[in-house]
């Protein structure tokens, strides 16, 4: 069964991209406006004091912290931070689909791994999905270069004054982890080797897979899909809490937590199973799917419920333990969020009350129109997740959803419809008849 990419849908594509564009280059003239503005700063503090300095607000408090060299340190910190905004905006959608497209990968190897019977029919869907990582990859890698080559601010660890014993900005907690981790050279080579490594299992799965289709179902093809699979959890598993660790993590280099790895990486998987419930509905009502239907829709719709509730539970250990420790490395985080971010406590009514009231039903799991438009809240849930990850250390108060971010936003969403769709879905047999567990996910029936 093929699917012949239908021209609305390239021409909606193609619209969020041209207004993508539009959008961020009028909010980039407005950013550089106000980076040229030599009152905009100063003005900003004085009509946001609660955002800049927090609880302390007294003209004592001032008086004794802010000194005229101090001050001046501030004001260049404010002005790395405002210039940063276009990358950060940037940053955030470009990341979830990154993740989103991996994870994909990842499902779909675990499909194999795990000799599942019942997701064969959706299969094809994964596939199609994982084809974004190459682009994806380059796309966070012009954020990644970039701070790499000082053309951003994002990661202030790359500051060379701060691993210097004898300057005044020594900071050892910096400098010990310079040492192994957080230099320009490994940071740089390491988030290639990640996008390459995830890009060469894509292609190498997605031709397994084919070459099963055209062998028939040889064993020894379906053996090397296993092992190939098994291979590509190992280095997902060993690669996402790294670029956890060096994209989204060390933009706040003195905090750290012990699980956060694992929560951004259910963050994107939950966004994935929606991604992958959006994209199967859709075919099956453009007669390209024929195959899928209530029982797979619910086994997918009940991973997004699942995963919901993971993410959670996530959020909530690490932000109890943390708060409640009162450690000034780990609290500093949800201190400056809360301070600063009015909204940061109402994404959990989007990522969890919502999906835990609507989709808790076993029955409301199989109405597709619910879990179609469910898809769409998580995944923009979870975009909500990562904008308060990496909005707040990179822009500090100076966060908006403006141009900007409504312009990254739209650009990555209808350039990942445009490539999942044009060289992923459109290109493959959506009926993997060559896998011998095909026959098993055709029949198949949930039991309850």
């Amino acid at each position: 069964m093929q699917y012949k990419f239908s021209p609305r849908l390239k021409m909606a594509s193609f619209a969020l991209i041209g207004a993508g564009i539009l959008l961020y280059a009028i909010g980039l003239f407005l950013n550089i406006q106000d980076q040229n503005d030599p009152h905009f700063i100063e003005n900003f503090v004085k009509e946001n004091p609660a955002e800049i300095y927090g609880e302390f607000q007294s003209a004592e408090f001032q008086h004794l912290n802010h000194t005229p060299e101090e001050h001046a340190a501030h004001v260049h910190h404010l002005e790395n931070q405002l210039a940063n905004r276009p990358w950060a905006a940037f940053l955030v959608p470009s990341y979830l689909a990154l993740g989103i497209a991996g994870a994909a990968l990842f499902f779909l190897s675990i499909q194999f791994v795990a000799n599942a019977g019942w997701s064969m029919v959706v299969t094809r869907v994964m596939e199609g999905i994982a084809t974004y990582i190459p682009v994806g990859g380059v796309l966070v890698l012009i954020v990644i270069v970039g701070a790499a080559l000082h053309g951003n601010h994002l990661y202030h660890w790359m500051d060379t004054s701060l691993i210097d014993p004898s300057g005044d900005n020594y900071d050892k907690y910096i400098a010990t982890k310079s040492k192994l981790w957080l230099n320009v050279p490994s940071w740089l080579i390491r988030s290639f080797l990640y996008i390459i490594l995830w890009s060469v299992f894509m292609v190498w799965i997605k031709r397994t897979t084919k070459k099963l289709d055209d062998t028939n179902g040889d064993r020894k093809v379906y053996s090397q899909l296993y092992t190939r699979s098994v291979l590509f959890v190992v280095v997902f598993a060993l690669t996402t809490p790294a670029m956890a660790w060096d994209w989204i993590m060390s933009l706040d280099p003195h905090w750290y937590s012990t699980l956060f790895m694992w929560y951004g990486m259910v963050s994107y998987l939950v966004s994935s199973l929606a991604t992958m419930a959006i994209i199967s509905i859709y075919l099956k009502r453009k007669g390209s799917l024929p195959l899928y239907n209530d029982n797979h829709q619910h086994d997918l719709a009940k991973f997004m419920f699942g995963f919901s509730l993971l993410w959670t539970y996530l959020w909530f250990a690490q932000f109890m333990l943390q708060w409640y420790a009162n450690i000034p490395e780990e609290v500093q985080y949800f201190q400056q969020r809360i301070a600063q971010y009015g909204g940061y406590f109402w994404m959990l009514v989007v990522n969890f009350v919502a999906v835990l009231l609507i989709m808790i039903s076993s029955s409301i799991k199989r109405v597709p129109g619910l879990v179609f438009a469910m898809g769409f809240v998580i995944i923009l849930g979870h975009y909500w997740d990562f904008y308060n990850q990496i909005m707040p250390a990179a822009v500090g108060a100076f966060h908006n959803f403006g141009f900007l971010e409504i312009g990254a936003l739209l650009f990555i969403s209808g350039s990942f419809v445009f490539v999942v769709f044009e060289y992923g879905i459109s290109k493959l047999n959506l009926e993997a008849k060559g896998h011998p567990y095909f026959h098993e996910s055709k029949i198949y029936e949930y039991p309850f």
